[in-house]
């Protein structure tokens, strides 16, 4: 049986200096990427761009924000940032012009209810293993005002924009069915970066416990000043990752109250393999490795003894004050 394929198109909204993390992936800014391990830098150059950013991300956005006279706040959202991609059996056999016509369409479709002024960046990554745009824009509405709420709306819109996503893309992709929105499952949706982060962060964690458990703490020996080192490369790390991972606290405690009733469900995914489409059982899947991840994170602080912690920052912090 052929599997089903579906058209996706998510929202992530950004407010402050996480602007500039997001820059740095979707324009390949690093030469390497340890917490991705899915691009492949020798496929770099087939990555393109429908719309080139003119300047850094904040500070287009600041200067648009300016350019339209918008009121903000604090607290106002400044980048939306877009992906659209696809299952990956849309894309198997795929041309290369085949694929580009696809984020081409997708492209038409944001345009038709965004002004391409505000539209920052388009860049498609073929470097991954599935392709997928980035599309990232300033939410000015119509008449002129910065609001992403508006835009995007609350369930009820955002289920709005995938009905009409299906429907602009089906013209021309009959093939693709209409997939189930977050809004639907009362879940804001996690960006499959910080999965991958998640499981960077967690071999990290292991290699630090592992070495502790084989530590005398009462001798300064080389696993203790290892496990410090390593500490010292984590905490930063740990700390961007807790901040991006914040906003998503609502989805991450209902991943934790769905355990019970995932597990009662292992016993039943041969059945459901054959009722339920493999992209819906991924989801699940996907949902149980992201809430193991996260709380083996956050137990590693409570692992970690407090003199080696205190070793770590006071580490840190010399090499702060010797940069300056």
């Amino acid at each position: 049986m052929q599997k089903a394929q579906y058209g996706i198109l998510r929202f992530a909204k950004y407010k402050g200096p996480e602007i500039s993390n997001i820059e740095a992936h979707n324009e390949r800014k690093k030469e390497k990427y340890a917490s991705n391990p899915d691009i492949d830098n020798s496929r770099r150059n087939l990555n393109y761009h429908f719309i080139e950013p003119v300047g850094k991300y904040r500070a287009e956005s600041n200067r648009l924000i300016e350019e339209y006279g918008c009121r903000t706040r604090k607290d106002s959202v400044r980048v939306v940032e877009v992906l659209i991609t696809a299952t990956p059996e849309f894309f198997k056999g795929k041309k290369k012009s085949e694929i580009r016509a696809y984020f081409q369409t997708a492209l038409e479709f944001i345009e038709k209810y965004q002004d391409s002024e505000t539209i920052l960046s388009a860049v498609v990554h073929m470097d991954e293993k599935t392709p997928h745009m980035h599309l990232s824009f300033v939410p000015i509405t119509q008449d002129g005002r910065l609001c992403a709420k508006e835009i995007l709306g609350n369930k009820k819109k955002l289920t709005w924009w995938q009905d009409e996503f299906w429907k602009h893309m089906v013209e021309k992709y009959p093939d693709l069915e209409r997939g189930e929105a977050a809004s639907m499952t009362g879940r804001e949706h996690i960006p499959p970066r910080l999965f991958k982060e998640a499981a960077h962060l967690t071999r990290q964690a292991k290699q630090i416990t592992d070495l502790l458990e084989n530590t005398n703490l009462f001798n300064a020996g080389k696993n203790t000043n290892k496990a410090v080192e390593l500490l010292q490369k984590f905490f930063p790390a740990m700390e961007n990752f807790q901040t991006q991972v914040r906003k998503y606290d609502k989805t991450i405690s209902s991943l934790k109250s769905d355990n019970v009733s995932l597990k009662r469900q292992t016993q039943d995914l041969s059945r459901q393999v054959k009722e339920a489409t493999s992209s819906s059982i991924r989801k699940k899947m996907d949902d149980v490795r992201l809430r193991a991840d996260y709380e083996n994170l956050q137990n590693l602080m409570n692992r970690i003894p407090p003199e080696i912690l205190e070793l770590a920052k006071r580490g840190q912090l010399t090499h702060s004050d010797r940069e300056r």
